[in-house]
């Protein structure tokens, strides 16, 4: 089984947001750290590369943009946030799918309405939607919308940065005890068997290992539901239907 690396590139650093945008643009701290990524005892294959476009306006796909990539493919390509114009980024990213520099497309925090409008008119469909997805807001109804067009819920937050005391949570300790797990570990566990994608954050090696070593148990039906219950069906962060939190993503954009 190969090795997978996964490499978050935020599109505005890394390529620019506009056409107007020169090579030097790019500052010379990121155009290093970038060769570290694509370094020469790198295999290509061996690193899972994922861009997100971050700013709120489309971003192009010149040749140029790719030299700054140095590299000729991305495995998934993200429209950020639902607000600007993301159907003319969205077409330039099918484009970029047609012509094989992109493995896969998808969306991030677009909830049900925006996530439906564009999927519904999309000649390719969004591969995934990675929304904030944890045992406190668990996406159910959201999940359920999206198989209609082939569309994985990927979770950004699974552990919800530790908010609502989410590592001492009663529920998930108790369960983690029979299967002498972490709190953690469980709830990596939950959304694995929804079918849910989870990608963890840590900088610590131990955290890293432990958030892998989920695949030697599988919680209950019981175990279920019991987690189920912790859904609040509300948002620890932010709401992308709070005016002022829009507002401050729209000026962002400029």
């Amino acid at each position: 089984m190969r090795k997978t690396f996964i490499i978050l590139c935020i599109w505005s650093i890394i390529v620019g947001c506009s056409q107007e945008q020169k090579e030097d643009d790019t500052s010379s701290k990121e155009k290093e750290e970038w060769k570290l990524i694509w370094h020469d005892d790198f295999n290509h294959d061996d690193i899972f590369a994922t861009g997100i476009w971050s700013k709120i306006w489309g971003c192009p796909t010149s040749k140029a943009d790719w030299r700054k990539l140095q590299t000729d493919y991305i495995d998934l390509l993200l429209i950020r946030q639902p607000f600007g114009d993301y159907y003319g980024s969205y077409r330039a990213m099918e484009e970029a799918y047609k012509e094989g520099k992109v493995r896969a497309i998808g969306v991030s925090n677009f909830y049900a309405d925006r996530y439906l409008d564009l999927a519904y008119h999309a000649e390719i469909k969004p591969t995934v939607n990675q929304m904030e997805t944890h045992v406190f807001y668990q996406q159910q109804d959201l999940q359920e919308l999206m198989k209609k067009y082939d569309t994985k819920l990927m979770s950004w937050g699974p552990f919800a940065e530790g908010r609502n005391d989410f590592f001492a949570n009663p529920t998930l300790n108790a369960i983690g005890e029979k299967y002498h797990k972490r709190a953690a570990q469980v709830a990596l566990r939950y959304l694995l068997q929804r079918d849910i994608i989870c990608i963890p954050k840590s900088v610590r090696k131990e955290r890293m290992q432990q958030n892998l070593n989920i695949f030697d148990f599988q919680l209950s039906a019981e175990d279920m539901s019991l987690i189920v219950a912790l859904d609040t069906q509300q948002t620890l962060f932010y709401s992308h239907r709070d005016p002022a939190f829009v507002e401050m993503i729209l000026q962002y954009g400029n």
